[in-house]
C-alpha cells in the first residue's frame, strides 16, 4: 500500500522505514527539509509542501500524522481537511488527547474523510522491535488499513499464546488492536502511559532504597554497598519484576552506575495528567498513578537518585532528553 507520512522525527521516520522494509510505498513531508531528503535517499517519495505531498498520493489517500499533540496536529488536520476528499483517510499516530480525536472526526465526516487514531508504543526501538498499536476508528476503515498495521506490529515473536484465547481477535497476538470507535485508541494509549508512570516510579523508588542502604545514618553492621547494575541484571533473569523497563534500567546502569549523565528533572508528556483527569471523571481511585505524576512535578525542584532512574528509562525507550534549566 501507499502511505503518506507527515512528521519524520524519532518515530515518524522509523515508521516509514519499517513500512518500506515490508514492501509498502511512502510519500514523506516534514518542516525540516533534511529529514525529507534523508528518507528520499532510502526510497521514499519526497514532497516540498502539504499541497505537493497530497498531490503525490494515490486515491484513496492515506495520511499518517506523527506530530506533537496539540496545536500543530490540530492545524495540520484542518489543512488536510481542505486538501483531501471523499474516501481519504487521516491517521493520527501521535499522543493526541482522545476528546480532540472525537471532535476532529466529526468535523471531517461531512467531507467524507475518515479519521483513525492510533496510540503507538515502541519509541526509538520500534524500527527493529515493531510498534504496539491501539487503534480507534470505523471498522471498515481500520480493516482497510490492516496491511499497514500488520507490517508495523511486532508480530507473535517468541511470546507463548495465552491459554483460553482461541475465540479472541488474533490480531492482538501480533501486537495491535482495534479498540473501538474514534478516540478509543488514544484513550487506551493514554491509560497505558499512565500505568507506565506508576511502573517506572516503582522501579525508581526501589533502586533508591537499595542505593541508600549504605547510608551513614544506619548502624554499621546494617550497611550494604550494593551493586545497582548487577541487581538490575539479575532481576531481568527469571524474576517476577522483569520487564522491558527493567531491561532499559539495566542498560543505563551498566553504562553509568551513578547515572551522572542525568540530573533527575523528569518531564511529563501529558498522558499522565489526562489519565488522572479521566479517573476523576469516572470516580475511579488511582493512588499510585497520581503519586507517580506528582513526583515528576516535584522532581523539577528537588532531585533524587530515583528521579535519575526515571530519566534514564525515559531516555532509553523514547530518546527523551532532560530539559536544561532556565
Amino acid at each position: 500500500m501507499q502511505l503518506g507520512m507527515i512528521g519524520l522525527g524519532r518515530m515518524g521516520g522509523n515508521i516509514v522505514r519499517r513500512l518500506m522494509r515490508h514492501g509498502h510505498q511512502a510519500v514523506v513531508y516534514d518542516a525540516v527539509p533534511q529529514a525529507v531528503t534523508a528518507l528520499a535517499g532510502e526510497g521514499a517519495t519526497a514532497s516540498s509542501s502539504l499541497e505537493d505531498f497530497v498531490g503525490k498520493l494515490q486515491a484513496p489517500k492515506i495520511v499518517w500524522i506523527m506530530l506533537p499533540a496539540g496545536e500543530i496536529t490540530q492545524a495540520t488536520v484542518e489543512r488536510l481537511g481542505g486538501l483531501l476528499g471523499q474516501g481519504d483517510i487521516i491517521i493520527d499516530g501521535g499522543n493526541s488527547f482522545y476528546k480532540d480525536d472525537i471532535h476532529r472526526a466529526a468535523a471531517l465526516a461531512p467531507k467524507g474523510i475518515h479519521y483513525v487514531d492510533v496510540g503507538t508504543s515502541g519509541g526509538v526501538w520500534g524500527l527493529e522491535r515493531g510498534y504496539c498499536m491501539m487503534i480507534g476508528g470505523e471498522k471498515a476503515t481500520v480493516d482497510h488499513l490492516d496491511p499497514i498495521f500488520q507490517a508495523l506490529a511486532p508480530g507473535k515473536g517468541d511470546i507463548p499464546l495465552t491459554p483460553g484465547r482461541e475465540s479472541f481477535d488474533p490480531r492482538v497476538e501480533l501486537g495491535y488492536i482495534h479498540t473501538g470507535p474514534v478516540g478509543s485508541g488514544h484513550f487506551v494509549k493514554m491509560v497505558h502511559n499512565g500505568i507506565e508512570y506508576g511502573l517506572m516510579q516503582a522501579y525508581a523508588e526501589g533502586f533508591d532504597v537499595l542505593r541508600n542502604k549504605n547510608s551513614a545514618q544506619l548502624p554499621a553492621d546494617e550497611r550494604y554497598d550494593l551493586n545497582m547494575a548487577d541487581i538490575a541484571e539479575v532481576w531481568r533473569r527469571g524474576s517476577v519484576v522483569s520487564s522491558w523497563l527493567l531491561d532499559l534500567t539495566a542498560i543505563a546502569l551498566a553504562k553509568d552506575p551513578d547515572l551522572s549523565g542525568f540530573s533527575g528533572a523528569v518531564e511529563d508528556s501529558g498522558e499522565g495528567r489526562w489519565t488522572i483527569n479521566a479517573a476523576i471523571e469516572e470516580a475511579v481511585p488511582v493512588d499510585v498513578l497520581a503519586a507517580a505524576l506528582f513526583t515528576r512535578f516535584r522532581s523539577r525542584q528537588d532531585h533524587t537518585y530515583a528521579e535519575k532512574i526515571l530519566s534514564a528509562m525515559r531516555f532509553g525507550f523514547g530518546g527523551h532528553v532532560e530539559k536544561k534549566a532556565d
